[in-house]
């Protein structure tokens, strides 16, 4: 594993430069997925509402009810959305689509499904999102799951 401080760009060969997500891209990748995490909730809410109602009273009237329970509830509803997305599209979010950016391995090659959920599991873990402050921006999600975002307009792939 490369040394935090390291830039990615010292691992140079002819056919791989990887160039790290600026911290502003990482903060507008994070803005746009949970934006988007909660619309594709809100929907999926109104389609269940519309259903079967009786299921959103219950939830929230039982077990959703709880502050705690809820929160989890949402914490893993989360990273599985985010593992899902991840995972279908190769390192690929909404937000590291507008923003050009994308979460490869250390070698510059493409995330597999199982890498993708650690990913979005390792997100769950509480403040995480906080994890990523500092310069370079290196998250707890990238670090325990040897990944990194790149900026694809100035990183060189295999």
């Amino acid at each position: 594993m490369q040394n935090e401080t390291t830039e990615l760009t010292d691992i140079l060969t002819p056919e791989l430069v990887l160039v790290r997500a600026g911290s502003g891209q990482r903060l507008a990748n994070y803005i746009i997925d949970l934006v988007t995490f909660y619309v594709v909730i809100f929907l999926l809410a109104i389609v269940i509402t519309i259903f079967s109602p009786s299921t959103i009273v219950d939830a929230e009237a039982g077990w959703l009810g709880s502050p705690i329970v809820g929160r989890i509830f949402y914490l893993f509803l989360y990273a599985l959305y985010m593992s899902g997305v991840e995972a279908i599209f190769k390192g690929k979010t909404l937000g590291k689509l507008i923003t050009r950016t994308r979460a490869v391995n250390f070698d510059g090659s493409k995330i597999s499904t199982g890498t993708a959920f650690a990913r979005g599991f390792s997100r769950a873990v509480p403040f995480n999102p906080l994890s990523a402050l500092g310069s370079p921006c290196i998250p707890w999600h990238d670090k325990w799951t040897d990944t990194v975002v790149i900026d694809e307009k100035e990183s060189q792939l295999l």
